[in-house]
């Protein structure tokens, strides 16, 4: 199992209902046939992280995550989120124990990057992501 787990706060004068837009639109792309689990909502940990919500996706494996990766609810939900989004922070997680799973799942991502350019600018353009579309993958 591979978990994708975002932590993301929206720009100033998002308003609520663009918030729960960006959010139904998250729920969509979780909802996709690749993803085993996902869950969307609040944040719960420090305020001061200055985070408000939070977004996991589970895939079972390097071919879900594939698929999901390159899902068109996916790529085209990204277009409506990425927007809105002024603070995001990424991270995987798996039960995977393959040493070269990281390495793996980066070349997927910098992959997508690749193929979606916009896609890798819109995420840089996001403050706190740790640098280059490059160096964070957020699926």
């Amino acid at each position: 199992m591979l978990v994708n787990v975002l932590r993301f706060s929206f720009k100033d004068g998002t308003t609520e209902k663009e918030k729960a837009k960006v959010l139904a639109v998250m729920r969509r792309t979780g909802a996709v046939e690749a993803v085993s689990f996902s869950v969307v909502g609040q944040f719960l940990g420090d305020s001061a992280e200055g985070f408000t919500h939070a977004y996991c996706a589970a895939v079972a494996d390097l071919e879900a995550l594939d698929q999901y990766l390159h899902d068109p609810v996916h790529i085209a939900g990204d277009d409506e989120i990425l927007p809105h989004i002024a603070k995001l922070s990424a991270f995987q997680l798996s039960d995977d124990m393959d040493p070269t799973l990281g390495e793996r799942v980066m070349g997927m991502h910098l992959k997508k990057v690749a193929r979606y350019p916009r896609w890798g600018q819109a995420l840089d353009a996001i403050s706190d992501l740790g640098g280059p579309s490059g160096s964070s993958s957020t699926g």
